[in-house]
Parts: C-alpha cells; sequence; structure tokens
C-alpha cells in the first residue's frame, strides 16, 4: 500500500499568560478526537510560513504579526486499514497577532497552561513538540 506525505504547518498560539490555544479533531478526521495545535496542509507553491498564515485564518480567525519557527517534525503513522501517512510538522510559535481566537469550525477549543499540555491527548507526532514547549517553557 503506498504511503501519504503530508506536510502541515502548525501555530503555538501563546497568550502572554503562557496558555495556548488548542483545537480538537474533527469526527471525520484521521485521529478523531484527539487535540491538536491549529494548522493544516501545505498547498502546492505554498511555504509552511504562508500555509501557515492561511490555514490559522481559516481555522481560528486571527491574523499573525510574527512568528517563531520552532521546529520541523517528521512521524510515520502506520494504518494497515487506510495505508500508512508520513507526516511532516512545521511548528511555529505565534505571540503576536489580531483577533481573537476560536474554531471557526465548531469544534471543541480550548486555553491550555502551557505546562500542563498532555501529549497523551495529541496526536504521536506532537510529542516532541509538547516536551520542547514544557522543557524550555518561557524560554521560546
Amino acid at each position: 500500500m503506498m504511503i501519504k506525505h503530508i506536510e502541515i504547518a502548525v501555530g503555538i498560539i501563546r497568550s502572554q499568560e503562557g496558555k495556548i490555544f488548542i483545537t480538537q479533531r474533527g469526527e471525520a478526521s484521521h485521529l478523531a478526537g484527539f487535540w491538536e495545535f491549529p494548522g493544516g496542509k501545505i498547498e502546492a507553491g505554498e511555504t509552511p510560513y504562508q500555509t501557515l498564515q492561511r490555514e490559522i485564518a481559516e481555522e481560528v480567525d486571527i491574523h499573525i504579526h510574527q512568528s517563531q519557527f520552532l521546529k520541523r517534525v517528521e512521524h510515520c503513522y502506520k494504518d494497515p486499514s487506510d495505508g500508512d501517512r508520513y507526516i511532516i510538522i512545521y511548528a511555529y510559535l505565534v505571540e503576536e497577532w489580531d483577533g481573537v481566537p476560536f474554531a471557526k469550525e465548531g469544534q471543541p477549543s480550548r486555553w491550555v497552561d502551557q505546562n500542563d499540555l498532555n501529549a497523551d491527548e495529541f496526536p504521536d507526532a506532537n510529542r516532541s513538540i509538547i516536551e520542547m514547549l514544557k522543557n524550555r517553557d518561557k524560554e521560546i
């Protein structure tokens, strides 16, 4: 079976109080029910940063002023029934934006303290991002 290659840009939207905005994956999506950092697939001709700006505006209705590239993560999900997925995530820290983030697609969302992020509530590909956020705390 063929492996799907998917590149994704995500925003770790962090408030001045150190809280991170997360959304829950929809029922129809791969890994439904898990929490995630908002973002989406990189389209042909887009840079990861252009994708970040577009997806964050579409999903949570904010416009990024500035972001900092944090990490590139590669992860392979093994799925015998639906085919394997090779995911590359470009994670950006977003601390300056216009608007108030909310889940435009109606999915559950919440602010969570950076130190309270629970990797078990996220898809496995996010584990190293969460560990980095918790270990570096306010330094990033």
